[in-house]
C-alpha cells in the first residue's frame, strides 16, 4: 500500500491523503467566495484550531486557487490540504506588509507545515549607558534601554564577554554598580589594578573620564585606528617630556587595544555592517550560519537548523529564515548570500521598510567577500556534518535503550525526572526531556512542590513529591493534549530511584488512566557508585547492564542531568528566599516601608516583638498600618 511518511505529521496512507484531500478543498473552495483579489496572509487551520501553515499572496485569491488542484501540489502540500478544515485570511496593504506578517505569525505560531527558525535566542550588546553622570560600559542582553548606546549583535556571550575584557583593559571606565559606587571612599582593586581610573572617589575629572567613553565609542564605530593614532602620538608627547609614568599607562592602553585588534580573524574595514549568511543542505537536513561583522571587526558567528526543510530548495529555506530571522533583530545595511532566496528583491524591500533605510542582499561572486561567504558555508557544512554525526549516535542510543528495556521501538521523547530539597525546605522538582536530537532544553521545566494540602506533598517525603509532579505533569498533559501528539507525550519515563518511586509513579499513572508510557527507575548500586546502577521496571526484576555498556553511560546521562537542573532550581529557591523578610508576607509593606522599619528597629525579629504605639511611631507607618503588621505576628495570641 502507498503511504505518505513525514516526521512533523501523522501518518496516512495514501487512500487516507486522498479521501482527506477532498474534505480540505471544499473548505478552501468555501474561502475562495469570499476572498479578495488583494495581497495578504492566508492560515491554514486544522479541525482542532491549530495552525497548519501561513502563507503571504500578493493575490489572495488566485493562491487560493492553486490550493484548491491539490494535483498539482507535492505530497508533502497535499497533506497539508488533507489536515485542512478552515481558511483564515488577513488583507494588507501591499505585498511588503504582507511578507512581514507573515513572518510575524509563522515565528509567533510555529505552524506544522512551514519552515521554522528553531534555537532563536536574542543576542547580546555591547551599551554605553547614559543614565549615571559616569557612564559605564557593560553587557546587555534584551530590549534596548531608551537613552543607551547599542553596539552589535555579538554571536554568543562568549563573544561579547571577550570583547568587554579587551576594551576595560584598554579604556579603564568603572564597572561597578551605581549603588556601590555612591558608597566608595577608596579606591577599590580595579583601580589598583589598572582597570579603572577611580571616578568614585574623584581620582579623575569629568572631562577626561568622558574623553575615554569618547574612545570606547570611536573604537566600536570602527575608528580604533584613528584612536590608537592618538595614543601613540599622546605617549611621544609624554615621553618627550619626561612624563615616563603617563607614557607607560598610555603603552599598555596601546597594547591592550592592539590586542582588541588581533582578536579579530577576519577584518574588513571597508565591510562596514553587514551579516554573512549560508546555507548547508545534506540528508534532508539544512544548517543556516550566520556572520555578524560591525565598523569591520568579525563580532562571532552561531548555527541555525532550521526545521521542516527535507525537500526544500535552497532559495525556500532561505527566503524563510530570512523572514524570520529579522522579525525582531535590528537588520544591517549588507547582507552577504551564499544563495538568492525566493522572492529576493520582495525581501529586500521589507527588510528595507522594517529598518527604515536602505537594506542590500548580494550573492557575491570573487573577491574578499565571496572569501567571507564561502568561510561561512565550510562553517555551515562542519556544523551540520556534527549534528548529522550526533543525531545518528543518538539514534543508536535509543535504539538501543528500547532494545535493553524490551520496548517496541525506539522513543521519540524521554522525560527524567527528580527532586531536590534540604530536609523538605524548598522542594523543587524537575522535568528534563530527550529525543533524537539530543537533550530538547525547551522543553525543561521545574515544578515548585506545594506542600501538605489537597493533590500536595508532604515536605521531605520523596515519594509524595514524585506522585506531585507527576500527577500535575500528565493532567496537564491529558486536559490539553488529549489525543496523545507525539511532540508532547513522552514514550519512556525515567525517574530517580528504585521500586518504592516506580510504585508510586505507576500508581499515579493508572489513576490517571495512562497504561502505554513505560516507566523505569535508576537507582545507585550498594556503595552508590556508577556503574553499578538497577534499572527497576513495573512487573519485571530489576535489570542491571554491563559497566561500559553505551546504553547505561546514556541513561547515567539522562539522570545527571536531571539532577544537574533540580539542584539549579533549589539553589535558586534558596536563594530567593534568603532574601525574603517576614515583612515580606505583610500586605500593603512594600519596599520603602520595610526599609524604614527595619531602620527603625533593626531587624525583622524586633519588628515582630514591637508594640502598637511603637509600629505607629515609624515614618510612613500610619495607625491602620501598625495594627496590621501587630496583628500579623500576634494571630495566635
Amino acid at each position: 500500500m502507498d503511504t505518505v511518511n513525514d516526521s512533523d505529521a501523522p501518518v496516512l496512507t495514501g487512500a487516507e491523503v486522498s479521501a482527506s484531500v477532498a474534505i480540505g478543498v471544499a473548505a478552501i473552495e468555501g474561502a475562495l467566495k469570499t476572498a479578495p483579489g488583494s495581497p495578504g496572509v492566508y492560515r491554514m487551520v486544522g479541525v482542532k484550531g491549530e495552525i497548519l501553515y501561513v502563507g503571504k499572496a500578493k493575490n489572495l485569491r488566485r493562491r487560493l486557487v492553486a490550493y484548491a488542484r491539490p494535483d498539482r501540489q507535492s505530497t508533502r502540500i497535499r497533506r497539508m490540504i488533507a489536515l485542512t478544515a478552515m481558511v483564515e485570511l488577513v488583507t494588507t496593504h501591499t505585498e511588503v506588509e504582507a511578507l512581514l506578517l507573515e513572518s510575524n505569525f509563522i515565528k509567533k505560531l510555529k505552524p506544522r507545515y512551514n519552515i521554522l527558525l528553531r534555537d532563536d535566542k536574542s543576542f547580546p550588546y555591547l551599551v554605553i549607558r547614559s543614565d549615571h553622570p559616569w557612564p559605564q560600559l557593560v553587557k546587555h542582553r534584551g530590549a534596548r534601554q531608551k537613552g543607551a548606546e547599542h553596539f552589535g549583535p555579538f554571536a554568543s556571550a562568549g563573544a561579547v564577554n571577550r570583547t568587554l575584557a579587551a576594551l576595560q583593559r584598554a579604556f579603564p571606565l568603572r564597572t561597578c554598580t551605581d549603588s556601590i559606587f555612591a558608597a566608595r571612599t577608596r579606591p577599590c582593586l580595579q583601580y589598583q589594578i589598572k582597570r579603572c581610573v577611580g571616578p568614585c572617589v574623584g581620582l579623575v575629572g569629568a572631562p577626561d573620564y568622558e574623553a575615554l567613553v569618547a574612545e570606547v565609542r570611536a573604537v566600536l564605530r570602527g575608528k580604533s585606528r584613528e584612536v590608537q593614532d592618538a595614543l601613540a602620538g599622546r605617549m611621544a608627547e609624554a615621553s618627550e617630556s619626561l612624563d615616563f609614568e603617563k607614557a607607560a599607562v598610555l603603552r599598555d592602553r596601546l597594547r591592550a587595544l592592539a590586542h582588541v585588534q588581533a582578536r579579530q580573524d577576519v577584518n574588513l574595514p571597508d565591510l562596514g555592517e553587514a551579516d554573512v549568511i549560508a546555507l548547508h543542505q545534506d540528508a534532508g537536513a539544512a544548517c543556516v550560519q550566520v556572520f555578524f561583522f560591525r565598523a569591520g571587526f568579525n563580532y562571532g558567528n552561531r548555527a541555525y537548523f532550521p526545521a521542516h526543510t527535507r525537500n526544500r530548495s535552497e532559495a525556500d529555506v532561505l527566503a524563510a529564515f530570512l523572514g524570520q530571522f529579522y522579525q525582531d533583530k535590528d537588520v544591517p545595511p549588507l547582507i552577504l548570500l551564499s544563495h538568492a532566496p525566493d522572492e529576493s528583491a520582495l525581501i529586500e524591500r521589507a527588510l528595507s521598510v522594517k529598518a527604515e533605510r536602505r537594506v542590500a542582499m548580494v550573492v557575491p561572486q570573487r573577491g574578499d567577500r565571496r572569501r567571507l561567504v564561502d568561510h561561512a558555508l565550510a562553517n555551515a557544512r562542519e556544523a551540520l556534518g556534527r549534528r548529522l554525526a550526533e543525531s545518528a549516535a543518538q539514534a543508536q542510543l535509543l535504539a538501543g535503550l528500547a532494545e535493553r528495556l524490551g520496548l517496541p521501538a525506539p522513543p521519540r521523547r524521554v522525560e527524567v525526572y527528580d527532586n531536590s530539597h534540604i530536609q523538605g525546605s524548598d522542594s523543587v522538582g524537575a522535568m528534563i526531556v530527550a529525543g533524537p536530537e539530543g537533550m530538547m532544553k525547551a522543553a525543561y521545566r521545574r515544578f515548585t512542590i506545594r506542600g501538605v494540602g489537597e493533590g500536595g506533598a508532604t515536605p521531605g517525603d520523596d515519594y509524595a513529591m514524585m506522585r506531585e509532579v507527576l500527577t500535575r505533569r500528565f493532567q496537564r498533559l491529558l486536559r490539553e493534549a488529549p489525543d496523545r501528539e507525539a511532540d508532547a507525550w513522552p514514550d519512556l519515563i525515567v525517574i530517580d530511584g528504585g521500586a518504592g518511586q516506580v510504585a508510586a509513579v505507576a500508581a499515579v499513572l493508572a489513576d490517571l488512566g495512562v497504561e502505554d508510557v513505560a516507566l523505569i527507575g535508576v537507582a545507585k548500586g550498594p556503595d552508590r557508585d556508577a556503574g553499578r546502577e538497577r534499572i527497576f521496571r513495573v512487573g519485571r526484576a530489576p535489570l542491571r547492564l554491563p559497566e561500559r555498556d553505551p546504553v547505561l553511560y546514556f541513561i547515567q546521562r539522562l539522570r545527571d542531568e536531571a539532577h544537574r537542573f533540580a539542584i539549579g532550581g533549589h539553589r535558586a529557591k534558596r536563594s530567593r528566599a534568603i532574601g525574603r523578610s517576614q515583612l515580606d508576607e505583610i500586605t500593603g509593606i512594600g519596599a520603602k516601608r520595610k526599609r524604614a522599619l527595619l531602620n527603625h528597629f533593626g531587624s525583622a525579629k524586633a519588628v515582630a516583638e514591637a508594640g502598637l504605639d511603637d509600629l505607629a511611631a515609624v515614618d510612613g507607618i500610619s495607625t491602620v498600618v501598625a495594627k496590621r503588621i501587630y496583628d500579623h505576628f500576634h494571630r495566635a495570641v
